[in-house]
């Protein structure tokens, strides 16, 4: 995908979608980061149905402490490895407390840091929370980065680094909501929706469909 194919792809994106959201359900910084946390190996409805139930529980890093492993885990028990998960929660939240005063840190190392959180979850963190210019490459942007030509690479590092390198500044920001989305929807897997694919003129893979 050449350098006016870029641009013309993210301009179709932003009119599509002028501001793009996520669809996991937060109301805090707090609650994004844990929602984040959760979602590994997890659809975003599934930990939403979740979070409700908890959210509404333990709103804050003190309270989550309150309603300790066993009750985290009572909340959470329909997600994939919620074991595992409820308790790097807590530990994050002992951290949160006890180093950060409650709230989620603002820096990379910081944020990476915190129990169950990598690369992945603080991009998503920094850019949905904090208006970074990161994208979080997960399993939807990896396999688009490859398919389209936007940015191919054989780990999703190296694919991270080359979208921060060919997106265009204007477009950054939301970058990550837009390639999510059409990740998910559009540019699927298995039968990727080439037909109904608005940015289909830009895509290196409609030569081979």
């Amino acid at each position: 995908m050449q350098p006016d194919q870029i641009r013309h792809f993210f301009a179709i994106m932003k009119a599509g979608n002028p501001t793009p959201v996520s669809e996991l359900a937060y109301s805090s910084v707090f609650e994004l980061l844990v929602a984040v946390l959760l979602s590994a190996q997890a659809t975003d409805v599934g930990v939403n149905k979740a979070t409700r139930g908890l959210f509404a529980a333990a709103s804050t890093p003190q309270k989550m402490l309150s309603l300790g492993l066993e009750g985290i885990e009572a909340q959470i028990r329909t997600i994939g490895l919620y074991h595992s998960k409820a308790r790097h929660l807590m530990q994050t939240c002992r951290i949160l407390v006890e180093r950060h005063g409650g709230q989620v840190p603002r820096t990379r190392a910081q944020l990476e840091a915190l129990p169950g959180v990598g690369r992945k979850t603080a991009n998503v963190v920094l850019n949905a929370a904090f208006g970074e210019p990161t994208v979080a490459v997960d399993t939807h942007l990896f396999r688009l980065g490859n398919r389209t030509g936007l940015a191919t690479g054989k780990t999703p590092l190296e694919v991270e680094r080359k979208l921060l390198k060919r997106i265009p500044a204007e477009y950054l920001c939301d970058a990550h909501h837009w390639l999510v989305l059409h990740g998910r929807y559009v540019c699927k897997a298995r039968q990727p929706l080439c037909a109904q694919c608005a940015v289909r003129a830009c895509c290196d893979y409609k030569s081979k469909t």
